[in-house]
């Protein structure tokens, strides 16, 4: 079993920063892809920002620039740093991470963090 917790949310006026974290921990498993997204009320949870184990990411259009996703791979962590907070920016924000495990084959499992809030104000 994979348990995912997240942790940095709050409230932030326009223009500040703010920094995600969140911690996969179990054992059995490797990570692959790890991602934060968000959602509002009433809209469907949208990426914001993903990398894959080797690094490689990529970010909705709208935070481009403003947010960088890091992980360390060796404590299973990812972070979001968000920077120039705009009220848009104002939603729960969720970790995913995307693990490999021998289930008596090796297979592929997607586990969710609670969600923070992360709320804007202009």
């Amino acid at each position: 079993q994979v348990r995912v917790v997240e942790s940095g949310g709050g409230l932030v006026q326009a223009g500040g920063s703010l920094r995600l974290s969140c911690a996969a921990s179990g054992s059995g498993f490797s990570i692959t892809d790890m991602g934060w997204y968000r959602q509002t009320p009433g809209k469907q949870r949208e990426l914001v920002a993903r990398i894959t184990s080797r690094g490689r990411t990529n970010y909705v259009d709208s935070v481009k620039g403003r947010f960088t996703i890091s992980r360390d791979n060796a404590e299973n962590t990812v972070l979001l740093q968000m920077n120039s907070l705009k009220p848009e920016d104002t939603a729960v924000y969720y970790c995913k991470v995307e693990v490999e495990m021998v289930v008596g084959v090796l297979s592929t499992f997607q586990y969710w963090g609670q969600g923070t809030q992360v709320t804007v104000s202009s």
